[in-house]
């Protein structure tokens, strides 16, 4: 008679090894597509907060211009709203005071600069006369930068300019010349540029003439005065 003979222990334990090896195989690699999951949808909540975060600086940039519609002498006065990020005027009362154009012009500037910095994450705002219009005659519109820091790596070390590069190509304050090469839009008597850290949104801003009827002794056509023509 033959006796049955048992498995071999040194071929489970073989078997058991190379199936704990496939159970780790398989982990590392179901960890790796979560983690890369996780990064796409890091990177699409970072670039959902920059389109909110602009969209809004957009929005802040829009009620400056209806401010300065109001004020009448806009135009002439324009000097009055040029302001770089350091600069906040402080505001007097002219809720329950009269104000002349001066005194509007600091108040809105003051108060608008103030909502920029409230809404947007160490928000600040550059006013700056626009490129070649410094003379009084040949002003038209003039340049609002708002700038705001994003929850993303610092890109200011020079190791990373893939990065760097990546950032100035979508950044709305660049313009890009006929070369391809990038400088910053914003210009004047002092040329504005972006702060390192910050991204930032460029917006012109038209200064609106608001003209007034006068009647002149016996006509009956009226003529038009218009402030800073």
């Amino acid at each position: 008679m033959h006796r049955l003979q048992r498995s071999k222990p040194a071929e489970r334990r073989n078997q058991r090894g190379l199936t704990m090896i496939e159970s780790l195989v398989a982990i590392v690699v179901a960890a790796l597509g979560i983690l890369g999951i996780l990064g796409t949808q890091m990177r699409t909540l970072t670039d959902t907060q920059t389109t909110v975060r602009r969209a809004q600086a957009i929005r802040l940039i829009e009620d400056l211009g209806e401010r300065m519609k109001v004020n009448p002498s806009v135009l002439r006065d324009a000097d009055a709203y040029v302001a770089d990020f350091n600069t906040t005027p402080a505001p007097g009362d002219c809720q329950a005071a009269s104000c002349n154009r001066t005194l509007l012009a600091a108040y809105d500037l003051g108060v608008w600069k103030q909502t920029v910095k409230n809404t947007l994450p160490l928000g600040q705002a550059s006013i700056f006369l626009a490129p070649g219009e410094e003379v009084g005659a040949n002003r038209r519109q003039i340049g609002v930068m708002v700038a705001w820091r994003e929850n993303e790596r610092d890109l200011s070390d020079s190791s990373q300019a893939n990065q760097k590069a990546y950032r100035d190509n979508i950044d709305a304050t660049q313009v890009r010349a006929a070369d391809g090469t990038l400088s910053s839009g914003g210009g004047g008597t002092t040329a504005t540029s972006c702060p390192d850290g910050y991204t930032c949104h460029l917006q012109y801003l038209p200064l609106a003439a608001r003209c007034a009827p006068y009647f002149g002794s016996g006509e009956a056509i009226p003529q038009y005065f218009c402030p800073g023509f």
